[in-house]
């Protein structure tokens, strides 16, 4: 590090001292919206370490082991388990919350969280099926439920950038408003005379190949997620302001900007969410979606995604809530009563994130080279 009289001007280096001090502002920005190079991503040795072992260190890695392991073992007890018809089950109750799971991985990865999901997704589909009631065409209602929640997004982010409130607080109320919203809309009934006969229930919530559209669905979903995390300004935005807000801001970063779009997205996937709820529960129930946030929130989190911020994996979200769904599904296997679910499911959250500290802690003293 450079001494004080190293870097003072001298008589005649004033103006050159001057032109050249924001180049600091230039760097930070640079980091921060630029990809990483090659040099940046792969650590000192890492090039030589064998391919496998690399594999392992990935950020959705210990959700991925935990999951394998549970099927493994659930599947070795009930060999039925083991069914293609059992998995695709599996795939196709987990894809709504893997869905909004790769959502709320960007806003956690940014030290923000959207408690409204649930509410956000129950009352998508709630609107959608009032419009098909009244008469609107089937698709065009359907897909309408997009809009609407990234509407809502846009309300949530509205209400945290005007009264300058957390987005968990802002979220925390409109959780409520939104549910509320649903129980007056229906009465607290099921939309009656929807057209299940139409085509947008027979291709969105039915199986091709054998697959069901809400896997594909969630599949694209991922992709896409996980392209713009990591190879777009937006995702670089993102995960920089979790990692320091300061540096972020003093780079030129809009801090408010980044958590409006990032909030929008989260409604919108709720709308994505929707259209393949409605289409495969083909009900508009006002009771969808209660109490998904918490598990939209714990898939991420057991995907990897601290919430510290700073640092975001899609795939391990869509992991960690196929893992909670296998979870649940495995309590129906061992014959456990469906009460004992939210004490299983937070169960596992437990384990899995003492177990996944324990893995970061150990491998950043590894690589401090202390060897604890």
């Amino acid at each position: 590090m450079a001494s004080l009289d190293e870097i003072a001007p001298g008589p005649g280096e004033v103006a050159t001292h001057f032109s050249d001090q924001r180049a600091p502002t230039a760097a930070v920005d640079s980091e921060l919206t630029s990809p990483p190079t090659r040099a940046q991503e792969t650590p000192a040795g890492a090039a030589d370490e064998p391919f496998w072992r690399r594999a392992l260190e990935f950020e959705s890695n210990s959700v991925l082991v935990a999951l394998i392991v549970m099927i493994v073992v659930i599947g070795g007890i009930h060999p039925d388990f083991f069914s293609r018809s059992a998995m695709l089950d599996i795939l196709q109750q987990s894809s709504y919350i893997a869905i909004m799971a790769g959502g709320m991985a960007f806003l956690i990865s940014m030290r923000e969280i959207d408690l409204s999901v649930g509410s956000m997704f129950g009352l998508t589909i709630v609107l959608a099926a009032l419009l098909m009631k009244a008469g609107v065409p089937p698709w065009v209602a359907g897909l309408m439920c997009i809009p609407f929640g990234a509407a809502m997004g846009l309300l949530n982010a509205g209400i945290v950038q005007g009264i300058k409130i957390p987005a968990i607080v802002a979220t925390l109320a409109t959780l409520s408003l939104y549910r509320g919203l649903s129980m007056a809309l229906t009465k607290g009934q099921q939309v009656p005379n929807i057209p299940v006969g139409s085509s947008f229930f027979s291709v969105l919530g039915n199986r091709h190949l054998g697959v069901p559209s809400g896997v594909f669905a969630l599949i694209a979903t991922a992709i896409v997620l996980s392209v713009v995390l990591r190879l777009t300004p937006f995702g670089y935005r993102v995960r920089g302001i979790g990692s320091n807000p300061d540096a972020a801001t003093f780079s030129g970063i809009s801090i408010p900007k980044v958590r409006i779009q990032a909030l929008v997205l989260m409604g919108g996937l709720c709308g994505v969410a929707g259209v393949f709820g409605l289409a495969f529960f083909q009900s508009g129930d006002p009771n969808f979606g209660a109490g998904l946030e918490l598990q939209v929130i714990a898939a991420a989190v057991i995907g990897g995604t601290p919430l510290r911020g700073g640092r975001a994996t899609v795939a391990g979200a869509v992991f960690g809530a196929i893992l909670l769904t296998v979870v649940n599904s495995g309590l129906i296997y061992f014959g456990i009563p469906i009460n004992w679910s939210s004490f299983a499911t937070g169960f596992v959250i437990l384990v899995a994130v003492s177990i996944d500290s324990l893995v970061r802690r150990r491998r950043r003293a590894g690589s401090s080279g202390l060897g604890l």
